[in-house]
């Protein structure tokens, strides 16, 4: 099959991103596992766009807005987010993330980043040359928020 080829590219994401998902699963569970993956995706989707109104949160995370809100009750018990009133609609509730989340965000973060950096320094290097272009174009076309710029580096 030619490396250009929609399916074969395609199969190529599908099996890499079982290895992401099982990576980030094994970090989660290891700095917090009450949290499941959807609840962290939330708690990303927070730190990279700040905060957002209940159904501008739901349209991200491309779910009801009666799921974002069961998920975010159980964020706000933990302490990781929270729900206030619009200061420019006080009708409307914005959901912000809070020091507590942003904290779990990190270690999270930093646990994926060590486990990808060991999975990536096993590949040899002619192969890792054209992964960043790769990635980067496959995250652009997504609307995902790039890390460019970020001082941290760690909203993934």
């Amino acid at each position: 099959m030619a490396p250009d080829d929609v399916d074969a590219v395609t199969d190529a994401v599908l099996t890499a991103s079982r290895l992401l998902v099982a990576v980030s699963a094994r970090s989660i569970a290891a700095v917090d596992d009450t949290i499941t993956i959807p609840q962290f995706r939330m708690l990303v989707v927070l730190g990279t766009r700040g905060p957002l109104k209940l159904t501008a949160l739901a349209e991200y995370l491309d779910v009801n807005p009666s799921t974002a809100t069961r998920m975010l009750d159980r964020l706000i018990v933990s302490g990781m987010v929270s729900r206030e009133a619009n200061p420019a609609s006080r009708r409307e509730l914005v959901v912000t993330l809070t020091g507590t989340g942003a904290g779990v965000v990190r270690k999270v973060t930093n646990r994926r980043r060590a486990e990808i950096t060991r999975i990536v320094g096993r590949m040899p290097p002619t192969a890792r040359r054209g992964l960043v272009r790769a990635l980067s174009a496959f995250t652009e076309a997504g609307d995902e928020p790039s890390l460019a710029g970020r001082p941290d580096g760690l909203w993934v």
